[in-house]
């Protein structure tokens, strides 16, 4: 005699018809690539306006001191829409896409590194204020320049030191990829919206996405977790 707690098949399909015609994975994938590739530019210029901040150059240490404070305090949405509306629609720059679900990607990537490279700068910041100043010192001894000691010395045990600070900014990324939906990007939280609208089952549609979320925050906080632990400087 089968168990009445079991799930009848019929009834998990009837929970989960609504999920049917859309494509909620190929949304997630969208959501990936924003992550990734923003991931991946914040990075470098955030670890440029690091190195520009604690450069000897004051113009330089200037600059990045502006644009950290000013980014920072700038709501994200406002600078996806402005990447969209100012940059496209007034200065018509349009990356080299003819396409327009391209170019808004490629558009809210801008954005997002814009972003996000602040946040990257200061963690970097804080790491390389954990290096001991001895160290670059005696770079600067031996006949190492400015970047060589950043570059050589400074720079590795700053990223070694804040793995686990990196590994909250991209986790923040990962869910500030929804506001692409703003300038009609068609990532996760563009087809949810979408799905509220067309069914009746919001809570399922609402549990499916958070649960997608998860799915991808989750590992990528446990396993840098670890690798901060395992690769934390000792001092």
């Amino acid at each position: 005699m089968p168990s009445p707690y079991a799930t009848h098949p019929e009834a998990r399909e009837i929970v989960f018809d609504f999920l049917e015609g859309y494509d909620v994975l190929g949304a997630f994938w969208m959501t990936v690539k924003l992550t990734a590739l923003s991931a991946l530019g914040s990075l470098i210029w955030g670890t440029l306006l690091a190195g520009m901040r604690v450069s000897p150059v004051p113009l330089m240490r200037g600059f990045a001191t502006v644009y950290v404070n000013i980014v920072r305090n700038i709501p994200l949405t406002v600078i996806i829409l402005f990447t969209s509306l100012g940059l496209a629609d007034i200065f018509g720059m349009t990356l080299g896409a003819s396409d327009f679900k391209v170019q808004g990607f490629r558009l809210a990537v801008l954005g997002f590194i814009a972003y996000t490279a602040a946040f990257v700068c200061e963690a970097l910041r804080s790491g390389i204020n954990t290096v001991p100043l001895g160290q670059a010192e005696a770079a600067r001894a031996i006949g190492l320049s400015f970047s060589q000691t950043l570059r050589l010395i400074v720079l590795p045990q700053a990223f070694r030191s804040v793995i686990g600070p990196l590994a909250n900014v991209l986790i923040a990324l990962t869910k500030n990829t929804t506001v692409a939906a703003a300038i009609g990007v068609a990532e996760a939280a563009y087809l949810m919206k979408s799905m509220i609208e067309n069914e009746a089952q919001t809570l399922l549609v609402g549990a499916v996405f958070a649960f997608g979320f998860v799915v991808l925050t989750l590992p990528t906080g446990l396993f840098l977790g670890w690798l901060g632990k395992r690769m934390a400087v000792k001092r």
